[in-house]
């Protein structure tokens, strides 16, 4: 594993940055106050080719691991977007894992390149209110139809659904007293949003306003077979290979915006004069913010050993897992201490160092929470008895 930046690593962020950069801090504001999807630069990714970074050649795509997409969502989040950048983009690159893997050659010819040149946009029907985590629980049925299903169901915190067009759905097909085991009877489809039999509902929340999270009713859906990825009932071992690739996602947005954060505090302490001395002179304000950028190279340096291990085809859950827990809290940490050493003005809206504290607090959260990423290092690396 390198350590020193690879050039063609640093082409990416130079790239990406490249675009990212033609969206200040205004641009973001606006979209955290008046929640229009960010339409401009989704597709000022689409058309630069980020989009598809980790989708197959054959399909527009560049080809790429998680290291590089990593880096792609570390810039992206960098640049004072926060999670309404990330979460605008991200889904392109572990969402459709299961389309790339397990679908035909002709659904990946037909479905691929519309989600790399931003033609379609996907969201993903996956949580449930009364199952949470606990995926084996949902309860969104696929009834089996001549020529494909009918679906009812409910799902919650549905990102993107007001406007996409197309939707991955995680469902039941056989009801879960029915299966021998609590993973079989799950299937996964992906088929067109049709708002005539879906209802959407938008959740409003603390953050990533232009990025909008949903409650959805589905109520007579018919998908047709041919928009089933891979075999019935088989659709929670598909899902399983996204899950490390979104944690490692998560937590290199996580610390992107905690260094963007980190960056805003230090210049603010040169910048403010106190007692005629700026505020960075002083210890109180200098090791909070030296003791935040500890924590952030310390989780980015998991983040990319994670990766690495994930391209190589090495098991990486309790690196995946421990990048997304240090990473949350690493950028975190970082975009509140921000708003403490901005003092009153960090609770200014022109400062942006709010928004960044509402915007990180999410990955916290998701998609997995803290407790749980506990339980699982104390059980799968410390060999400490299961416990739930």
């Amino acid at each position: 594993m390198n350590h020193v930046e690879q050039e063609d690593h640093r082409a990416i962020r130079e790239g990406v940055g490249a675009v990212v950069r033609r969206f200040d801090d205004e641009y973001w504001l606006a979209r955290d106050e008046d929640g229009e999807f960010p339409r401009a630069f989704h597709q000022a990714m689409a058309e630069a080719g980020w989009l598809g970074i980790t989708m197959p050649t054959e399909y527009g795509g560049s080809g790429l691991g998680v290291t590089e997409a990593c880096i792609m969502m570390h810039e992206v989040s960098s640049h004072g977007g926060g999670m309404s950048a990330a979460s605008a983009v991200h889904i392109n690159l572990f969402g459709p894992h299961p389309i790339v893997v397990f679908g035909t050659p002709d659904q990946r010819a037909a479905w691929i390149p519309r989600l790399i040149s931003g033609q379609d946009q996907c969201c993903f029907g996956f949580t449930e209110p009364d199952a949470g985590l606990n995926t084996t629980a949902i309860k969104t049925f696929a009834q089996k139809v001549p020529g494909g299903y009918v679906v009812h169901g409910q799902k919650v915190w549905t990102s993107t659904a007001q406007v996409a067009n197309k939707i991955m759905l995680l469902t039941r097909t056989t009801k879960l007293e029915d299966c021998k085991r609590p993973t079989d009877g799950i299937t996964i489809f992906y088929t067109d949003l049709d708002r005539s039999k879906i209802e959407v509902r938008k959740i409003p929340k603390m953050g990533r306003k232009s990025v909008d999270s949903n409650a959805i009713f589905i109520d007579g859906l018919f998908i047709p077979d041919s928009d089933r990825i891979g075999e019935e009932g088989k659709g929670f071992s598909y899902i399983l290979h996204s899950l490390n690739p979104e944690r490692l996602l998560v937590a290199s947005e996580a610390v992107g915006m905690g260094q963007d954060a980190l960056r805003r505090a230090t210049q603010y302490a040169k910048d403010r004069v106190v007692f005629d001395r700026p505020i960075g002179m002083n210890q109180s304000i200098q090791h909070p913010l030296a003791e935040r950028w500890m924590y952030l190279e310390a989780a980015w340096a998991m983040v990319m050993k994670g990766a690495w291990l994930y391209d190589h085809q090495q098991p990486c859950g309790a690196e995946a897992n421990t990048s997304k827990f240090l990473g949350a809290r690493a950028g975190y940490d970082a975009c509140l201490q921000s708003v403490l050493t901005h003092g009153g003005f960090g609770y200014a809206k022109e400062y942006h160092v709010e928004r960044l504290l509402r915007e990180v607090t999410i990955t916290r959260i998701a998609p997995i929470t803290e407790q749980l990423i506990m339980s699982f290092i104390a059980e799968k690396v410390l060999d400490l008895p299961k416990s739930y």
